[in-house]
Parts: C-alpha cells; sequence; structure tokens
C-alpha cells in the first residue's frame, strides 16, 4: 500500500521545465571547465563561484543569459586567497571571504566602479561563509571575535548593523 502511495506522488511530479546543459570548455572559459568549481550562488542571471582554473583561487561569474563569463577587473590578485562568493540579484555586488598575508576578511566588490573594499578592518578574528541580500545593501558572515562562530551583520559601507535581541 506504501508502494502505491509513493509511486502516485512521484508519477504526479513535473519534471522540470528545462534543462541547461553549458558546454565544456577546457580553456576555463565557460561555466564548465575541468578545475574545482566551489560553492556557485545563484542570484539573478548570475552564478558566482570559486575556482582554481588559473592554479590559485579566483572569484568567477558568469551571466546565464548571454552563456559567457564575465570579467571581474581588479578582483582576483596573486597576493589574494579568496573563497565564499555571494553576488546580488542585479549582479552588482559580490561579497567575498579573502585572505592576505594570513589575515582573513570580509570584502565587497562594485561591478560597477570596479572597486574591492575591505569590510571588516575593526575586527581581529577570523570571518567566513559572507552573504549578500538580494537589493546588495546588507551582509551577513561568521566571526569568531567572541570565541565561537557568531553572526554578524553589516550593511554595504562596512557598519555593523545592531539587531535587537529576542527576549526569551
Amino acid at each position: 500500500m506504501a508502494a502505491m502511495a509513493i509511486a502516485a506522488v512521484l508519477s504526479s511530479c513535473t519534471p522540470p521545465s528545462r534543462l541547461m546543459n553549458f558546454p565544456f570548455d577546457a580553456s576555463g572559459r565557460s561555466l564548465n571547465s575541468p578545475a574545482a568549481e566551489m560553492q556557485p550562488e545563484i542570484a539573478g542571471n548570475y552564478i558566482v563561484f570559486t575556482s582554481d582554473r588559473n592554479s590559485r583561487q579566483d572569484i568567477y561569474l558568469y551571466d546565464l543569459a548571454a552563456r559567457t563569463s564575465i570579467e571581474l577587473p581588479g578582483l582576483n590578485a596573486l597576493d589574494f586567497v579568496v573563497s565564499d562568493a555571494d553576488i546580488s540579484a542585479d549582479g552588482r555586488y559580490i561579497v567575498l571571504a579573502g585572505s592576505r598575508l594570513g589575515r582573513s576578511d570580509i570584502y565587497l566588490y562594485d561591478r560597477t566602479t570596479r572597486q574591492l573594499r575591505k569590510l571588516t578592518s575593526n575586527l581581529r578574528s577570523q570571518v567566513r561563509n559572507p552573504s549578500i541580500s538580494a537589493d546588495g545593501k546588507t551582509i551577513a558572515f561568521e566571526t569568531s571575535e567572541n570565541g565561537q562562530w557568531d553572526i554578524y551583520i553589516y550593511d554595504r559601507t562596512g557598519k555593523a548593523i545592531d539587531v535587537p535581541m529576542m527576549p526569551r
């Protein structure tokens, strides 16, 4: 009886309306490559991810509608290890964790101005796993500043947002 119920539920499921098939490109210009693509995030028409395509960890951006990679001038650098990228829905802002000389910080990259800005200069702790709101105004991330992993929330300018505690 249970098997018949499961079969009825599964047969009523509709298949996806489309399957996106992106070509493999050995040179790394397409979405798919022989390199490791880590932690892809999707927002609107964009997929942002970390990859070791150039023998170092860089951030890549792919436009799904145009089916092409987008250059990110001023973001990736030889002395900069990046990870955990996320993107605003309009594709303008990319937030990421970055490390220089062993110090981790949260950075915001503005695709319009092509500028990379450190948001966590005031923190003296490890940070990880940033996430940006759809409108690009709010960034949440984890920090070990209090000796444990806590979530901090900043605005796009790098100012901490005070979130009131819920009464118990």
